[in-house]
């Protein structure tokens, strides 16, 4: 299967610790890119916003969804958000439901506002970490 790691970029080496498990299992993994030389942890996020133009960030990735059998979204908790999915994520989640993409989140569904609710609509499979419910 084909799966595209969605999820903030703060968590990218995380990401890339699923990525081999994933395809230690069989799996072909499509990844975020992650831009050099922008600091993700800044309260600015100007450099973030840039990036993402300058680089096509955006589209790209939802070009990885479109080829892939499935999304895999690596919401870990963020400060005080237990199991957190941001904007982009939310938006890379409401497109693959839109393109009948199978949908899997690493941990158990968040208590975000305007979150919660549109999560549970698109039916995830929630894993509890358990990579080996992929299916």
């Amino acid at each position: 299967m084909t799966i595209t790691v969605c999820g903030s970029i703060k968590f990218f080496d995380q990401m890339l610790g699923v990525k081999g498990k994933l395809e230690q299992m069989g799996h072909t993994v499509l990844m975020p890119i992650k831009a050099d030389g922008v600091d993700y942890w800044s309260k600015d996020n100007a450099g973030r916003v840039q990036a993402k133009k300058k680089l096509g960030l955006i589209s790209e990735h939802m070009d990885k969804i479109e080829k892939s059998d499935a999304i895999l979204v690596m919401n870990i908790t963020k400060g005080e958000v237990e199991n957190y999915i941001g904007a982009n994520t939310f938006l890379e989640v409401g497109f693959a439901h839109y393109r009948d993409k199978k949908i899997y989140l690493l941990n158990a569904i968040p208590s975000q506002k305007y979150i919660e609710d549109e999560i549970l609509t698109v039916e995830p499979v929630v894993l509890n970490g358990d990579l080996t419910k992929i299916a």
